[in-house]
Protein backbone atom coordinates (compact mmCIF):
# COMPACT_ATOMS: atom_id res chain seq x y z
CA UNK A 1 0.00 0.00 0.00
CA UNK A 2 1.64 3.63 -0.95
CA UNK A 3 1.92 6.19 1.80
CA UNK A 4 0.99 9.58 0.98
CA UNK A 5 3.36 12.20 2.20
CA UNK A 6 2.44 16.20 2.05
CA UNK A 7 3.83 19.59 1.71
CA UNK A 8 2.49 22.91 1.92
CA UNK A 9 3.89 25.88 -0.13
CA UNK A 10 3.32 29.37 2.33
CA UNK A 11 3.01 32.41 0.49
CA UNK A 12 4.74 34.32 2.89
CA UNK A 13 4.12 38.12 1.24
CA UNK A 14 0.15 36.95 1.59
CA UNK A 15 0.99 35.62 5.51
CA UNK A 16 0.14 37.97 8.18
CA UNK A 17 1.43 35.28 11.14
CA UNK A 18 -2.07 34.84 12.51
CA UNK A 19 -1.06 31.18 13.57
CA UNK A 20 -4.83 29.77 13.23
CA UNK A 21 -2.80 26.97 11.23
CA UNK A 22 -0.17 25.97 13.98
CA UNK A 23 -2.68 24.52 16.28
CA UNK A 24 -5.04 22.80 13.88
CA UNK A 25 -1.52 20.94 12.72
CA UNK A 26 -1.84 17.60 14.28
CA UNK A 27 1.57 16.90 13.52
CA UNK A 28 3.62 19.92 14.57
CA UNK A 29 4.58 20.44 10.79
CA UNK A 30 4.10 24.72 10.99
CA UNK A 31 6.11 27.48 12.83
CA UNK A 32 6.26 30.86 12.56
CA UNK A 33 9.64 32.44 11.02
CA UNK A 34 11.82 34.82 12.87
CA UNK A 35 12.40 36.70 9.69
CA UNK A 36 9.41 39.36 8.31
CA UNK A 37 8.03 39.53 5.33
CA UNK A 38 8.06 43.47 2.93
CA UNK A 39 4.83 44.19 5.56
CA UNK A 40 6.69 43.27 8.42
CA UNK A 41 4.63 40.47 9.68
CA UNK A 42 6.04 36.81 10.83
CA UNK A 43 4.95 34.19 8.39
CA UNK A 44 4.50 30.65 8.94
CA UNK A 45 6.82 27.80 7.37
CA UNK A 46 7.31 23.56 7.58
CA UNK A 47 9.38 23.36 10.63
CA UNK A 48 8.76 20.01 10.49
CA UNK A 49 8.69 18.94 6.40
CA UNK A 50 8.89 15.07 7.38
CA UNK A 51 5.91 14.75 9.34
CA UNK A 52 3.30 16.35 6.85
CA UNK A 53 0.60 14.00 5.52
CA UNK A 54 -0.92 16.32 3.75
CA UNK A 55 -4.36 16.60 5.55
CA UNK A 56 -4.88 20.03 4.50
CA UNK A 57 -6.23 21.43 7.89
CA UNK A 58 -3.70 24.15 7.44
CA UNK A 59 -5.40 25.52 3.76
CA UNK A 60 -8.57 25.35 4.98
CA UNK A 61 -8.41 27.60 8.26
CA UNK A 62 -6.01 29.91 6.51
CA UNK A 63 -8.20 33.13 6.28
CA UNK A 64 -5.61 34.65 3.82
CA UNK A 65 -5.45 31.38 1.59
CA UNK A 66 -1.59 31.79 1.61
CA UNK A 67 -1.29 27.91 2.06
CA UNK A 68 -1.48 25.81 -0.74
CA UNK A 69 -1.25 21.83 0.09
CA UNK A 70 0.35 19.01 -2.30
CA UNK A 71 0.28 15.09 -1.37
CA UNK A 72 2.35 12.98 -3.39
CA UNK A 73 1.97 8.49 -2.70
CA UNK A 74 5.44 7.36 -2.18
CA UNK A 75 5.98 3.39 -2.05
CA UNK A 76 6.55 2.16 0.93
Amino acid sequence: MAKVRGAIVVNTQICKGCEVCVPVCQEKVIGISSDVNRKGYHYAYMKNPEACNGCTNCGTVCPDRAIAVYRVKVAT
